[in-house]
């Protein structure tokens, strides 16, 4: 009996084991369309911030307008082994005092027990700028602020909290982002994207106040230079700044990662200076299914992962799935590559 008890629970261990799911590279949401996530560590769980597809995209949209996202819901996970579970929505447009549509790519930060929802938004004048709501808990709920960060502008916030306890607001995307259209932060329709061997568009960073409501100085370009430290040109797509910047710090040394856009690359650039100048170090993910790449990157638990998406679930590049897989570091601090797809 206590034999065959042994085999039972045996057979039993080798069924479980074989049915145990690895979700890297998986859909982490079903239920409804998420981009762009941004992903951090609170309260020892992974809170996940991504943007929200629409399920019925209003006919006749072209070009970005197709990125028609209404709202964002916050989800949770527990560890990096099980499907995080969506807490609802933490901010509606409708709440929002000054924005008129497209709740874009967003991110989120905590200071002194509030939660800071970073998020960019078309204006009245539809204008992309970036505003603050704020919550008391992770999931939120958020309350706007009743007017977006003065002097803000485009796409794509990163809110990084460096080792001091300064806060800085990083940002830009090129073309439907319309950092382009900025130059020494000042907008005129007659400013055009670099083309050929001219010095390509960086992305932005900023000094916060204390607040996080208001930049302490004007934004300045985090400059991405090549391996002869010349600034990346706009030819250069492989490697040049497109969109979707996000800082981190691992072992004193600032990574920027970003999207090069149009031809689809995650990449990173090193520096010890968070203002840069930052020197191009490679990939870290190859192109995916979709025609749009953005991400997050965070440790947990002593392990390193990063947070994208892809348009798995549909193959339509407006109704995206997030996803994570980790990512590891060689001994000199570079980022292995992985293949997309």
């Amino acid at each position: 009996m206590k034999e065959f008890l042994f085999i039972f629970i045996f057979l039993n261990t080798i069924i479980l084991i074989s049915h145990e799911e690895n979700i890297e590279r998986k859909p982490l949401v079903k239920e409804i369309y998420t981009a762009d996530p941004s992903a951090h560590v609170f309260d020892g769980k992974i809170y996940i911030y991504p943007s929200h597809d629409e399920t019925n995209t209003a006919p006749g949209l072209q070009g970005a307008d197709v990125y028609d996202m209404r709202d964002y819901h916050v989800f949770v996970m527990p560890d990096t082994e099980t499907y995080p579970t969506d807490l609802g929505c933490g901010l509606k447009l409708e709440d929002i005092p000054w924005a008129s549509k497209q709740l874009w790519a967003p991110d989120c930060v905590e200071k002194d027990g509030k939660y800071y929802l970073v998020f960019p938004a078309k204006d009245k004048q539809g204008f992309f700028r970036i505003g603050i709501a704020i919550g008391d808990k992770p999931e939120g709920p958020f309350t706007a602020e009743p007017n977006y960060i003065e002097g803000s502008y485009s796409i794509d916030p990163c809110m990084f909290p460096d080792d001091d306890g300064q806060y800085y607001l990083v940002f830009g995307g090129l073309q439907g982002g319309q950092l382009d259209q900025y130059v020494d932060n000042v907008w005129s329709a007659n400013n055009r994207e670099p083309g050929g061997n001219q010095v390509s568009k960086m992305p932005k960073i900023a000094l916060m106040k204390d607040n996080l409501l208001e930049m302490a100085e004007k934004p300045k370009d985090l400059v991405i230079n090549d391996a002869n430290g010349n600034p990346l040109v706009a030819n250069d797509q492989n490697k040049r700044f497109f969109e979707a910047p996000w800082l981190f710090k691992k072992d004193g040394i600032y990574y920027l990662t970003y999207s090069t856009g149009t031809t689809h690359y995650l990449v990173y650039a090193t520096s010890k200076n968070v203002y840069g100048p930052y020197k191009y170090g490679g990939v870290i993910l190859t192109p995916v299914k979709c025609w749009t790449t953005h991400h997050s990157i965070l440790e947990f638990n002593e392990k390193w992962y990063m947070f994208y998406h892809d348009c798995e679930l549909t193959g339509v590049d407006y109704k995206r799935n997030i996803k994570l897989t980790s990512i590891e570091f060689n001994e000199d601090g570079s980022i292995k590559t992985m293949e997309g797809q």
